[in-house]
């Protein structure tokens, strides 16, 4: 399923414009996003967690010449997927 897809799925169940769906998704994005930007996170009851996981820099291997190189420090978004969302997908 597409974003366009979802806002469509949402508008229809609400009764509401596509358009304003869309613009409603682009906005849960947004902030979603921005919380984790400022290193937070959101937790939607019965869905999950979003947050933000920390790697450490490490040394790694170029693959295709062996040669060893420094990988930087980052961060990367995380999901944990909450009980009642495993217990639909398992039932």
């Amino acid at each position: 399923m597409t974003k366009n897809e979802l806002a469509e799925q949402v508008a229809r169940r609400n009764g509401v414009p596509a358009s304003q769906a869309r613009q409603m998704l682009e906005t849960t994005i947004e902030v979603i996003s921005g919380e984790l930007a400022a290193g937070g996170e959101v937790a939607l009851a019965g869905f999950g967690k979003f947050s933000v996981s920390h790697r450490a820099a490490r040394t790694g291997r170029n693959p295709s010449t062996g040669a060893t190189i420094q990988i930087a420090a980052s961060k990367a978004p995380k999901f944990s997927s909450a009980s009642a969302l495993k217990k639909r997908l398992n039932p």
